[in-house]
C-alpha cells in the first residue's frame, strides 16, 4: 500500500512540473500563430514588445518586467533578420526600463528604411515612448497613453535632483548631492539631445528642440499619462485605431490574476440592444 502512495505523489510532483511548463509552451505557440497572422494580413515584420506580470512555474511567482537588454538584443535580431525595405509592425505594452536598451531600439527603427510603425493598445511610458518618438506612425487606441521621458538617477527625477541648489546654498548641500546633480545635468542633457535628432526627422529644428524639452526636462511626473489628443497636439505622429489582431495577441500575454480578482465582466462582445418590433 506504501508503494501506491509514492507512486502517486511522484505522479502529482511530475505534474506540478510538466503541467505549467506545456501550458506555457502551447501559448507560446498561439502568440507566434497569432504574430504571423498579423504579419499575413498586413505584409509586415511583427514584433512584440509586450511587458505584463506572469506567473511562472507551480509556485506561481510573478515576474515584473521592463525594456532591458535582453529585450534590445533580441528586438535588434528581428530588425536584422527583416529586408531594408519590408514594413515593421511593432507591438508596445511596458511601463518603460533601461535608458540604454531603449535607444538602442530607438536608433534601430529609426536607422530602418521600411516604413516603422507603432502599435500602442493600452500604454507605452517613459522607454516605450522613446521609442515611439522613432516611428513613422504611432497607431494608438483611444484610451492608451504615452509618457514623458525625462531620466531618473535611481529612486530620483533628474528634474528634481538639479532643483536642489537652487532651494539650498551650497554650504548646506552633501557632497553625495553635489554628485547627483552633476550626474542629473548629464543625463537630462544627453537625453534631450537624443529626443532632439528623433523628432528633427518630421518636423523643424525649433519645434523638435521645444518638444523635446518638453519631454526630458521634468514638466509632469514621470507617469503623466499623454492621451492621444494630447501627443496629437504636440505633433507626435499619432493616429486613431487599432487592428483587431493586436487587441487579440494582447489577450495571449495574461496579466497574473490575484487571488481574488478585482475585475469581472462577461468577455464577450455586445451587439446593443435589439429594437422591439
Amino acid at each position: 500500500m506504501s508503494d501506491i502512495w509514492i507512486v502517486l505523489l511522484i505522479v502529482v510532483i511530475v505534474l506540478l512540473f510538466t503541467v505549467p511548463v506545456a501550458q506555457q509552451q502551447m501559448v507560446r505557440t498561439r502568440r507566434l500563430r497569432a504574430i504571423r497572422d498579423l504579419e499575413t494580413e498586413r505584409r509586415t515584420r511583427v514584433i512584440a514588445l509586450i511587458h505584463r506580470q506572469e506567473r511562472i512555474g507551480f509556485l506561481g511567482i510573478p515576474l515584473f518586467r521592463y525594456i532591458d537588454i535582453n529585450d534590445s538584443e533580441e528586438v535588434l535580431r528581428a530588425i536584422r533578420l527583416t529586408p531594408p525595405d519590408m514594413p515593421i509592425d511593432l507591438v508596445v505594452h511596458t511601463p518603460g526600463g533601461l535608458i540604454l536598451s531603449s535607444e538602442q531600439i530607438a536608433m534601430a527603427l529609426r536607422r530602418h528604411r521600411g516604413k516603422v510603425t507603432i502599435f500602442v493598445p493600452h500604454y507605452a511610458m517613459s522607454g516605450g515612448t522613446l521609442l515611439c518618438l522613432a516611428a513613422d506612425e504611432v497607431a494608438m487606441d483611444e484610451n492608451a497613453v504615452l509618457g514623458p521621458v525625462d531620466p531618473r538617477i535611481g529612486e530620483y527625477p533628474a528634474a528634481s535632483i538639479l532643483r536642489v541648489p537652487r532651494l539650498k546654498p551650497p554650504e548646506e548641500i552633501e557632497d553625495r548631492t553635489f554628485i547627483l546633480v552633476d550626474i542629473a545635468a548629464k543625463a537630462q542633457n544627453q537625453m534631450r539631445q537624443f529626443v532632439t535628432v528623433l523628432l528633427r526627422d518630421r518636423m523643424d529644428a525649433e519645434r523638435a528642440d521645444r518638444l523635446s524639452r518638453l519631454l526630458t526636462q521634468g514638466t509632469w511626473t514621470h507617469d503623466y499619462p499623454i492621451t492621444f489628443e494630447e501627443a496629437r497636439d504636440l505633433g507626435l505622429p499619432v493616429t486613431p485605431g487599432m487592428p483587431a489582431g493586436i487587441y487579440r495577441l494582447m489577450d495571449l500575454f495574461p496579466q497574473a490574476m490575484p487571488r481574488r480578482p478585482s475585475v469581472a465582466y462577461v468577455p464577450v462582445p455586445y451587439q446593443g440592444e435589439e429594437k422591439k418590433g
